[in-house]
């Protein structure tokens, strides 16, 4: 199956001011945000990375088009550019646009802390809402239907990117690790972070998880293993494997 790269946007003034933005429109990336942004892009030009695709939302598509500046220089065909609805933002609702300390007082905060599983945000007239379940549900068969298509389109072992939200994240990677929603709120997913999730057959792995370093991501040894003919076996190294063709958990 193909790699999905899961890229969270870079910073906005929302996050810095400590605001849940949601679909609030005009939610641009600050200085800070671009800046991340570019740097992201930098370290994903060997990756190889034939498709990117985002969240409609401003932050998101603004980080996706700074990634395909990055790797508009490299060798080989240019990304695909796409958009997926499934990738936005969760639909807060009522909570929209509200500053997190006044949230916090707010008796739903605990369970959205301690059992999002439940969690529906309260309607409002102007900003759609949902369960955090359904956020879920919606964000995981996306990026199952995209690996799906990448690899029909160009093989296995194709690199794609995902850009999308803190929480649509942190819900995707719960997902593959087996982890129940209600404990999603352990993963920490920074703005401009790399998460790296291969699907099998048998089980996903999760190679990378909130990673905002600096080193360039290399993802070769994976992609030769899995163009190999045991590649797609899906099963795991029993001890923990070398390193190397077997994972990339291992690097900075």
């Amino acid at each position: 199956m193909a790699i999905c790269l899961l890229l969270r946007h870079g910073r906005t003034s929302a996050n810095a001011d400590g605001v849940l933005a949601g679909w609030t429109p005009g939610t641009a990336l600050d200085e800070t945000g671009i800046e991340q942004a570019r740097r992201v892009g930098s370290r994903l030009r060997s990756t190889g990375v034939v498709a990117v695709v985002s969240s409609p939302l401003q932050r998101c598509l603004q980080t996706a088009a700074e990634v395909l500046a990055a790797l508009a220089g490299t060798d080989g065909a240019p990304p695909a550019q796409e958009v997926e609805q499934d990738l936005g933002e969760a639909r807060y609702g009522a909570w929209t646009g509200r500053p997190l300390k006044e949230l916090a007082k707010e008796p739903l905060w605990r369970q959205v802390q301690d059992a999002p599983s439940a969690v529906v945000f309260p309607a409002h007239p102007d900003h759609e809402h949902e369960g955090m379940a359904q956020m879920q549900a919606r964000a995981v068969a996306a990026v199952r239907d995209w690996d799906r298509r990448v690899e029909e389109r160009h093989g296995p072992g194709a690199v794609w990117v995902a850009v999308s939200h803190g929480d649509v994240i942190k819900a995707v990677l719960a997902d593959a690790l087996a982890t129940p929603l209600d404990e999603f709120q352990r993963i920490v997913v920074d703005p401009a972070s790399v998460s790296i999730v291969h699907r099998t057959e048998r089980r996903p792995f999760v190679l990378r998880t909130n990673d905002t370093g600096s080193e360039p991501v290399d993802l070769s040894a994976l992609v030769a293993r899995l163009v190999s003919e045991d590649g797609g076996s899906g099963d795991a190294d029993v001890g923990g494997g070398a390193g190397g063709a077997g994972t990339v958990a291992g690097q900075p």
